[in-house]
Parts: structure tokens; sequence; C-alpha cells
């Protein structure tokens, strides 16, 4: 789609593979450290 393609070459179309990698294992991690939950309790 047309939106899709405006949006990947604004914001991160160049990357490259190893970057996009590396952005993901630090996701990863965040994800790890939250407790690996998807759905997380809410705050009070």
């Amino acid at each position: 789609m047309k939106i899709s393609q405006d949006i990947r070459r604004e914001h991160g179309g160049g990357l490259k593979a190893s970057e996009i990698e590396a952005g993901m294992a630090e996701k990863s991690k965040e994800f790890a450290a939250a407790g690996n939950r998807v759905y997380l309790p809410l705050a009070e």
C-alpha cells in the first residue's frame, strides 16, 4: 500500500538487516526484563 511505502521510506526503509536484528534483540531484552508477559497488570 502507498501509505506503508511512504512510512517505510520516511522512517527507516533504508535500514540494513543487521540493524533491524539488533533493534529486535534490544526489544526482546526489554520484554524479558518486563517479565515476558503480554498483558501487564494495571499500575495503581
